[in-house]
């Protein structure tokens, strides 16, 4: 039997630990409309083809061709889905992760895999230079990273794979063994990265929010001067088209940035850029309602981390909830208020379950209504304003639409209770994904693919909406985790 199929047979058969409540006590999520069971387990299969193909022997790589090393948020995107084939080599991918962590408590945004060749991808290795650039922030000695972040959504990928497979996760200390570099890597965030002195977290590249060449970066990054022409060789350019990629203006800029921090030793707080963005805070939100379930998996109480979680929100509510927009925008902390673009991370926050009733209306509002489209003129979510000046429909972020972020809008539409809008996100994922060859991103409009094809975490998100419920559902406040159970596991 070839891998792919030991994945496939070996799917878990227990109750899935994800899914927000359905409305008025309504069983769970439906088949997927025009799909039917052949075709449906033909998808989960092809799913599965991809994170086998991409698998390491110790992580998943993004793309083979195009991100030939471990991501940071990619594999715990990857994790979500690859607990329903194998939750022993979800575990693996998070651990994997895990140690490469820093020591002032900062996971890496990339992990080097020494057997690549340095300029299969760049910025390369010697690049960044972590284990001497960062010496002083507790980089680690044996293995090469990057030197900046990606958005904080390990502890809830850390709780779903636990929920997955409960007694393969006790037996192995896998939460146990998380938990500390999970509050390690909160406590950089919340105290290191406090740029902005009101209790979110800030970013300070572009590439640490994930998306990259949005359109909300801008006015911040105009005032970044470029690397020097000639000074860096892009290898993306090789293996993606040149229209669907960021320019080479935009790349300068990020190169600079980066260096800049390295040269700095990667000491926070001084730099040119810094920006507070929704997504990113309401990812860190939501992980640490999942660091309290972790904790009373632990026999610890998780009480302060609630409260945290809901100090978080109202903070995220008061510095970036923008009513005029009707949804969440970035502040530039450098230039001094709030950015006016519309992005697709100004949404993200609906996945959170204390948001006030107000907020969230709006937001849905804004989801359907003529800036994103959902469900009107656009099956997925686009990565900026329809209506936007700079709205292109297939150059990375700035209007092509992503499964990661489609996959966090349907869980907050479900949490909300609003059922017809996710049932309708959910089945456009599922397919879309099929029908692009699991590309990185997608026309919005058309669903072309656009980037890489054969991505993980567009195989993995996919599957993950797949994989049907099974059992009860969970009162409204369980949802902060996407869980199925008030009392944070089965307690076999």
């Amino acid at each position: 039997m070839d891998r792919t199929s030991q994945l496939t047979a070996c799917a878990p058969e227990r109750g899935t630990a994800y899914d927000p409540p359905a409305p008025s006590g309504r069983p769970g999520l439906p088949g997927l409309p025009g799909l039917s069971g052949p075709a449906e387990a033909s998808l989960r299969a092809r799913a599965a083809r991809v994170l086998a193909a991409n698998w390491t022997g110790s992580s998943t790589v993004p793309s083979r061709s195009l991100y030939p090393h471990q991501w940071s948020w990619d594999s715990a995107f990857v994790a979500v889905g690859l607990r329903h084939l194998s939750p022993l080599r979800a575990q693996t991918e998070l651990e994997t992760l895990l140690a490469a962590q820093w020591g002032d408590g900062r996971v890496p945004h990339i992990v080097f895999n020494p057997s690549v060749p340095l300029d299969a991808y760049f910025p390369s290795p010697d690049f960044w230079r972590s284990s001497t650039a960062g010496r002083a922030a507790g980089a680690p000695r044996t293995v090469q990273t990057s030197g900046i972040v990606q958005p904080p959504v390990h502890a809830l990928a850390v709780w779903l794979v636990h929920r997955a497979d409960p007694v393969l996760s006790r037996a192995r200390g896998f939460l146990a063994r998380a938990y500390p570099r999970l509050a390690a890597w909160h406590r950089y965030l919340l105290h290191r990265r406090d740029l902005g002195g009101g209790g979110l977290a800030s970013v300070v590249h572009p590439w640490e929010q994930g998306m990259d060449n949005s359109p909300c970066w801008d006015l911040p990054l105009s005032r970044i001067p470029p690397a020097p022409d000639g000074s860096f060789r892009r290898a993306d350019l090789g293996h993606g088209a040149a229209e669907d990629r960021p320019t080479d203006l935009d790349y300068g800029r990020y190169v600079r940035l980066a260096a800049d921090y390295r040269d700095a030793g990667y000491a926070d707080g001084g730099g040119e850029f810094a920006v507070e963005d929704p997504a990113f805070n309401a990812l860190l939100i939501a992980s640490e309602g999942a660091l309290a379930r972790i904790a009373e998996e632990l026999g610890a109480p998780g009480t302060a981390r609630r409260a945290r979680a809901a100090r978080l929100t109202a903070a995220l509510v008061e510095r970036l909830w923008e009513p005029a927009s009707g949804m969440f925008l970035c502040r530039d902390l450098r230039g001094g208020g709030l950015l006016p673009e519309r992005g697709v991370s100004g949404l993200v926050p609906l996945l959170l379950p204390e948001l006030p009733g107000d907020v969230v209306g709006a937001l849905v509002r804004t989801l359907r209504g003529p800036h994103f489209g959902l469900g009107r003129s656009t099956a997925l979510v686009p990565s900026y304003d329809l209506l936007g000046e700079a709205f292109d429909p297939h150059r990375y972020w700035r209007g092509p639409a992503w499964f990661n972020t489609s996959w966090l809008l349907e869980r907050g539409l479900r949490t909300h209770g609003e059922r017809e809008p996710a049932d309708a996100l959910r089945a456009a994922v599922a397919a879309l994904a099929g029908a692009s060859g699991f590309a990185e991103y997608v026309d919005p409009y058309t669903g072309e693919a656009c980037g890489a094809t054969g991505f993980s975490w567009t195989a993995a998100l996919a599957l993950d909406l797949l994989h049907e419920r099974r059992g009860p559902t969970v009162s409204r406040t369980a949802t902060g985790a996407f869980d199925t159970s008030d009392k944070g596991g089965d307690r076999r």
